[in-house]
């Protein structure tokens, strides 16, 4: 069985370095591509080379669509604004596109839900195990100890270098709370609290996020009773997880029909398809 022919976007990053080394150490799968944009000093550079990796033959490119022509599927983890652009690219080319990218607006949401109506898009705000399992302890948490007697709070730590907060992975968390509860975290949702805040409201899910070092990504989710207080926590310690994790979908979404997945799907944790 041939190797399926994956491209890294964003594959001068600290994180796209990280995907070309998950490829080359994953049976099944082959890097056919890496794509920085126009103005990248990696252009040019063979891929591994620059992944500490050796020379593998793959030189980093700008020009988009004739290596995802060549390509079974694309992983991505950019910027939302690029990654609405590649799950355009990817549905005509009607190859598998992977998305670790987070803080994606609603707006964004509906253009990548669109293209998954021409390709199978796996979309998750973590790409490890661990976490997902997490999200799904959470929901079982919440939807046991109600919302009258436990709060929920959700705590994360990332890096001095992450632009965008909450981070994905906390508002997948949330989103599980939510799901537990049936409640709709938007609606319920408290993101900041400053000065007189006055109390808690009841069934709030609270965030609090914390930047700074090199924190690869801290999460908890605390739910305080009365007189007791329940942690869940997950704690990432090397990237390579979510790299393994997102070739890992790449491989099974490279099976599936077009539609907009999770990883809950991936890993057979899911109660029902994310959606088209």
């Amino acid at each position: 069985m041939n190797a399926m022919r994956l491209v890294v976007v964003g594959a001068g990053g600290r994180m796209g370095q990280t995907l070309v080394r998950a490829i080359q150490s994953i049976e099944g799968a082959r890097l056919a591509g890496a794509i920085e944009h126009p103005d990248s000093p990696h252009l040019g550079k063979d891929a591994g080379v620059l992944a500490g990796i050796g020379e593998i033959g793959v030189t980093i490119s700008s020009d988009t669509l004739p290596v995802f022509a060549r390509a079974d599927g694309v992983l991505d983890f950019t910027v939302p604004a690029a990654t609405v652009q590649f799950a355009f690219y990817a549905a005509q080319a009607h190859i598998v596109h992977v998305i670790g990218t987070t803080g994606c607006s609603a707006d964004d949401e509906e253009k990548i839900k669109a293209a998954a109506r021409h390709t199978a898009i796996v979309k998750s705000g973590n790409m490890s195990l661990g976490v997902n399992l997490l999200a799904v302890l959470a929901k079982q948490a919440a939807r046991a100890l109600g919302a009258d007697d436990f709060d929920v709070e959700i705590l994360e730590m990332h890096h001095r270098h992450k632009v965008d907060a909450p981070s994905g992975t906390a508002l997948l968390l949330g989103q599980a709370v939510a799901e537990g509860r049936a409640i709709e975290l938007q609606a319920n949702s408290v993101r900041s609290r400053d000065g007189h805040t006055g109390p808690r409201p009841t069934g709030a899910i609270g965030f609090a996020t914390l930047r700074g070092g090199s924190v690869v990504g801290d999460h908890s989710v605390i739910l305080a009773g009365p007189g007791e207080r329940i942690t869940l926590s997950h704690h990432a310690e090397d990237r390579a997880i979510f790299a393994r994790g997102a070739v890992r979908a790449a491989l099974w979404a490279h099976e599936q029909k077009p539609g907009l997945y999770s990883m809950l799907d991936v890993l057979g944790f899911s109660e029902g398809r994310a959606g088209n």
